[in-house]
Parts: C-alpha cells; structure tokens; sequence
C-alpha cells in the first residue's frame, strides 16, 4: 500500500497541473460516472492529503476523496492535438486539464464527499509527520498508554497518519527500538526521536518518489541517491545481513502484516 510520502507527492503533482482550471472530470468505467457529470467542467481549486488520504477540491464546494488502497494508482497522460488518449482498462476517475491529465484506477475509495464527511475522516487520523499543522503529542500519548508494540502502534492509522510497513521498519531500526517492545515502554525521547527521524524521512520520499533511509556511513561508498545504493536497512532484507552489524535479519508477521528486523541492533 502507498505510504503517506506518496499521497503528499500526488496531491503537489494534481496542483501543479490542475489548480485554477477548468477541467473535464469522466468516468469511463463508469462507476463515479454520476459524480463525474457533476464534477465536469469545474475548476479544480486544490489538492490535499492527509496520511493516506487525498482529496480533490473544485469550485462550488466539491470534494473527492481517494484512498488508493493496496491498488490504486494515477497513471499520469499527454495530450495528443489537444485531445486525450483513450482510456485504457478500468479508470474510475479521469481529469484532463490544458496541459494533460490523469487516470485513477483499482482504488479503494473514489468517492464525493461533503466537508463533514472530510472532517469525520480526519478526526480518525493520528498527526502526520509530513504536515507541519500536526501536533505529535496526540501519537505519544496513545502510544504511552498502549500495551501494543510499538511496530503495530506505528502502523495503526488512528495513531500516526501515513506511516506505513516500510518507514516503521526503518525508523524502528534507525532508533534501535525493538518492534516488539510494548508502546508503554518506549521512553518520550525515544518517541520524539522517531518522531523527528519521520519528519526528517518522508519529506525526501516526497521530493524524490523513493524511499531513502539509510545513512552515510553505512551506505558503502560516496553518499548518493542513485538507483544502485542501499536505499533501507532491513526492510524486505530478511536473510541478508545487517547493514551495520552483520547480524541476520529477521522477519514475521506482526498483526497480519511482514515485519523486519534486526535483533542486535534493536532492543
């Protein structure tokens, strides 16, 4: 499932090609065929995210909200002599702007939404590291309070807005936590730790569409973004050896998601 940084990414993309214009909204599959008539011909004011989530916002008070789920993707189009290219496969959600346009497909929500119903949306949300209006003291108490580890802590969505299977393993390992340690174990400065290593984290994810967690001095030559240095310590590494200390990697399934993790460097 698309982490938060790729929500983010999406929402600063459809602005830059959409906000302020007059767009045609379709729905060639035919499922938002309804909202998308409504939609049609409106201008797109702005794109947001939140964790996960994203909406789109257009003149008149018109909001769509999507979650791409384990799924969902936009796939990004040209115009050709002004006109778009015929859909290809299922797409829900189509918006063609002066410029290009885009094609939503497999999400699981793709839905138009009322200002209530955005706001029922955030309020089961934890904080989200990539927004500066988030106040990270909402997380720390739910996880100080929690008999869960902290691995499961991280990933719930109504604890911290965005983190997803990847960003928990690599901040874990980074803080040199162990995932299984009860959330009401995890000391504030460690928390504010993982915290800070989050908000330092995903805005790179942002800027650059990949995720880079690890540092310098483990990278194994000059530090770099390029496709062929290490981008994550442990995550999908188990049976390779730790970047650090050499030790295995291990994995399982922490509630029914694949956890990583290196047992000497994480206590």
């Amino acid at each position: 499932m698309p982490e938060g940084h790729t929500l983010h990414r999406l929402a600063l993309a459809h602005d830059a090609m959409f906000a302020g214009e007059s767009v045609r909204v379709l729905s060639p599959q035919g499922r938002f065929a309804p909202e998308a008539a409504r939609l049609d011909g409106r201008t797109f004011e702005r794109a947001e995210s939140w964790g996960k989530h994203l909406w789109h916002r257009y003149s008149g008070g018109a909001i769509v909200h999507v979650h791409l789920g384990l799924y969902g993707a936009f796939t990004d189009f040209g115009l050709v002599d002004g006109a778009p290219p015929p859909p290809v496969g299922q797409v829900r959600y189509r918006i063609v702007g002066p410029r290009g346009g885009t094609d939503l497909r497999g999400p699981t929500a793709c839905e138009l939404v009322t200002e209530e119903q955005v706001d029922g949306v955030l309020a089961r949300l934890g904080p989200d590291p990539l927004r500066p209006d988030s106040d990270p003291d909402d997380a720390r108490r739910r996880i100080e309070r929690s008999r869960r580890p902290i691995g499961a802590l991280l990933m719930d969505q109504k604890v911290l807005a965005g983190v997803g299977n990847v960003y928990r393993a690599e901040v874990l390992f980074r803080a040199g936590i162990d995932p299984h340690r009860e959330g009401r174990d995890v000391s504030r400065a460690e928390f504010d730790g993982l915290w800070a290593d989050l908000v330092a984290l995903m805005p790179i994810g942002v800027e650059r569409g990949r995720m880079h967690v690890v540092r310098p001095e483990h990278d194994h030559g000059a530090p770099s973004y390029a496709p062929d240095r290490p981008r994550t310590y442990v995550y999908r590494r188990a049976g390779d050896p730790c970047r650090v200390c050499g030790t295995t990697v291990r994995t399982e399934l922490m509630e029914a998601r694949n956890l990583y993790w290196c047992p000497t460097c994480q206590t």
